[in-house]
């Protein structure tokens, strides 16, 4: 219930402001708005303000809405109000009002990344776990427990670094972006600070996934090696295993951390079989060995070692608050960087750099709602925020049928001096449309397969 009651108010939320922005606009610049609709097919609830002309409409089905504006080209218009019909207005304001919808959801997104950062957030601090044996940060010369206390682009100056989420996503613009990350390290708040260069632009990624932060080695924050609640029937209750153990020693390998932990569990296997392993743990003060033998668990092509428990003590967290003129700053930076990710990801979709794979339709919005409804207020803002960059990013891709497409007509012209012919506008929206159904569908295969494949 907590996943559709999110997804219904992100999409409701992301559309109405999406066609306010366009139905603000048209009536600033003198355009009689018709119908303002959030969604389509069967009105299920209708009401038009006295005095205005506008119809207000809740649609049947939430996947999109629209704003009717008076248009000659849809219907006869009468002579004395051709002057409020949209096509009659001049190249300015039309494209003033069919760039309003995009840029509401992003200036939506800045207001919500706004209030997140003036409400404060949760985060954990940015102490780098052990790195996974052979990646990146390994051969940096990381090795875990060290305080990242300034990163940026190799060559640029650095800023500070305000928590591990702060890390990770300068890692995954860089992997994406293919920039080499510098970061300046420190063992303690006193202690010596050493700058670490992290080669990123030589992994040519294509896509931000679990593989690809274990291969830069910074998987998550540093935490304890401590045991937390276990699967009744799972490996590690099997063998004896507490919630709130904490594991010194797996054979022969002295455990600093819940990240080593979890790499040696995965790496427990021989030729994909169990092996029993001595750990040594601390329980109520004192040392036990206990014979461990870990579940083989199929993870892609190969098998990895699981325990069935929760690996890793909580990590470090701190309280980030920014104040008003701050606040608001970091939202339009966010806004930005996630805008310009999105483009070059879909950018390198187009040319086959990166997966497909990457497109996202309802239902994994519906999940994601669902998650972050369920991680508290903050989180939702946060993927809301997300949700309305894609959507005003989305919008203002070149294509028919889009307000992007609108746009490039408009273009077409103010540089020729006249608009596009009906016979094209008519071709090329079938093209849009096509197109526009080409990525949904494969949206669509992804969700399923990814939930149900």
């Amino acid at each position: 219930m907590l996943t559709i009651v999110a997804f219904v108010v992100a999409l409701g939320l992301l559309i109405a402001i999406h066609e306010y922005g366009h139905y603000r606009v048209a009536v600033a610049c003198g355009v009689k708005v018709l119908r303002f609709s959030v969604g389509f097919g069967r009105p299920l609830l209708r009401w038009q303000p006295k005095g205005s002309p506008t119809e207000f409409v809740l649609g049947a089905f939430p996947l999109g809405g629209y704003v009717k504006m008076l248009d000659e080209r849809e219907a006869p218009v009468a002579a004395e109000e051709r002057h409020l019909a949209f096509n009659t207005q001049t190249l300015p304001k039309r494209t003033a009002i069919v760039a309003a919808g995009p840029l509401a959801n992003l200036l939506l997104a800045v207001l919500l990344y706004a209030i997140v950062n003036w409400s404060g957030v949760e985060e954990p601090k940015a102490i780098l776990a052990s790195p996974s044996i052979g990646s990146i940060a390994e051969k940096a010369g990381v090795q875990g427990g060290e305080t990242v206390t300034r990163a940026g682009w190799d060559g640029e100056a650095l800023d500070e670094v305000m928590s591990f989420d702060d890390l990770r996503w300068l890692l995954t613009r860089g992997a994406l972006d293919g920039r080499d990350v510098r970061l300046e390290l420190a063992t303690s708040e006193q202690g010596a600070r050493r700058e670490v260069l992290m080669p990123l632009a030589t992994l040519q990624a294509a896509e931000a996934d679990a593989q690809l932060f274990r291969t830069i080695g910074v998987l998550g924050p540093w935490t304890r090696p401590v045991i937390g609640d276990l699967v009744a029937d799972g490996a590690g209750a099997r063998s004896g295993l507490q919630r709130g153990d904490l594991v010194q020693q797996v054979g022969a390998v002295r455990i600093v951390d819940g990240q080593q932990l979890r790499e040696t569990i995965r790496g427990s296997l021989i030729d994909g079989q169990p092996v029993a392993q001595v750990w040594r743990i601390e329980r109520d003060g004192r040392m036990l060995d206990l014979s461990v033998t870990p579940d083989a668990k199929p993870e892609g092509l190969q098998s990895v070692g699981r325990i069935g428990a929760y690996v890793g003590a909580p990590p470090n967290m701190l309280t980030i608050r920014y104040g008003a003129w701050d606040g608001i700053w970091r939202g339009v930076e966010r806004t930005w960087e996630v805008s310009g990710l999105t483009l070059r990801m879909m950018g390198r979709m187009l040319i086959g750099e990166a997966s497909i794979k990457n497109l996202s339709g309802p239902l994994s919005v519906a999940e994601y709602a669902g998650k972050s409804a369920s991680l508290g207020f903050t989180q939702y803002l946060v993927f809301l925020a997300l949700i309305s960059v894609s959507l005003g990013v989305l919008n203002l891709l070149p294509v028919p049928m889009l307000d992007g497409g609108h746009l490039l007509y408009y273009l077409w012209e103010a540089v020729t001096g006249k608009s596009v012919s009906d016979a094209w506008m008519e071709r090329l929206q079938r093209g849009g449309g096509a197109v526009l159904l080409v990525m949904m569908s494969i949206a669509l295969f992804n969700d399923v397969n990814r939930l149900f494949g």
